[in-house]
């Protein structure tokens, strides 16, 4: 039998960054904007300065201006009001994201609606969600623009193929859905409650797994040939006692059945941080009213 194609999201990101350090050495060299990024993260969980690191890492690598923002967990939810409005007029910050999971005394909406929607290079922003629902121009969640690329990237013309989503958040199961639907696909969002999970599931030409539950997803679940986007990212302990990263799809099962599969690691992950670097090359062209180069009118 022969097994899946992995869809290498490192690869692509890697492609992707290129693409983007280009186009901001032209943003640069020909109009004098530099992109910037403002990254803020509340509290000292390991995790998420690695992940904060990576993200403005990448950042400079690819010729933008980065700013980290460290603050300790005691921070008021004033206080982080406040340092998110001065990004706000800050015309070198291009950019901004608020790390999540926030601490428990501070309210994640009202974060996020703080945040100056033309510069909520997230996605999360009421405005942003609205136009996407709607059709409009705005700025798109990572992680599903990310997966929307590589979809596109293997099977070219979605129209017409049935997808469906497993997970309902506002981070990615239904940003997902719109995504889709813009591509004229038919599109099923389940969740804890669907009836006959996998019998949904054997009806898709497209899988995507965003539900946050190790392994969930089984191959007999999969339609042959079908495409499987693992949005997963689950730390668990294997029986020798060993860490293992696994996605919400159980990989060794489903690559035996599906068409093409994303890996965990190294599939939709590697997406996230290249397209949070896109959606801060968009920002900053919008908010000098300059012609968005190709790299961002792909997709």
């Amino acid at each position: 039998m022969t097994e899946a194609k992995i869809i290498d999201g490192n690869l692509f990101a890697g492609q992707l960054r290129d693409s983007l350090a280009e186009s901001v050495r032209e943003l640069r060299d020909y109009h004098h904007v530099t992109p910037g990024l403002a990254v803020v993260l509340v509290g000292d969980d390991p995790a998420s300065q690695v992940y904060v690191r990576n993200k403005n890492k990448r950042a400079t690598e690819i010729g933008m201006n980065s700013f980290e923002h460290f603050m300790p967990e005691d921070t008021t939810e004033k206080q982080l009001l406040n340092l998110i409005e001065g990004l706000n007029d800050d015309p070198s910050v291009h950019g901004i994201l608020v790390q999540l999971p926030l601490p428990n005394h501070i309210n994640p909406q009202k974060v996020i609606e703080a945040i100056d929607p033309a510069k909520d290079v997230d996605g999360f922003h009421p405005f942003n969600a609205g136009r996407l629902a709607t059709g409009g121009a705005g700025l798109v969640p990572c992680t599903p623009l990310g997966s929307l690329m590589l979809l596109k990237d293997h099977l070219v013309n979605l129209s017409g193929m049935k997808a469906i989503i497993v997970g309902r958040s506002n981070i990615v199961g239904k940003p997902m859905a719109q995504l889709l639907l813009r591509e004229n696909c038919t599109v099923t969002i389940a969740h804890s409650q669907t009836r006959d999970l996998p019998g949904e599931c054997r009806q898709a030409d497209i899988v995507v797994a965003a539900v946050g539950r190790p392994e969930m997803i089984r191959g007999e679940w999969i339609k042959p040939g079908a495409t499987v986007i693992d949005v997963g990212i689950n730390r668990i302990i294997t029986p020798d006692g060993k860490k293992k990263l696994v996605g919400d799809v159980r990989f060794e099962e489903a690559v035996k059945v599906a068409g093409a599969i994303t890996p965990v690691p190294g599939g939709v992950g590697p997406m996230t941080i290249a397209v949070l670097l896109r959606n801060t090359l968009e920002a900053a062209c919008r908010l000098h009213r300059l012609n968005l180069p190709e790299c961002l009118t792909q997709f």
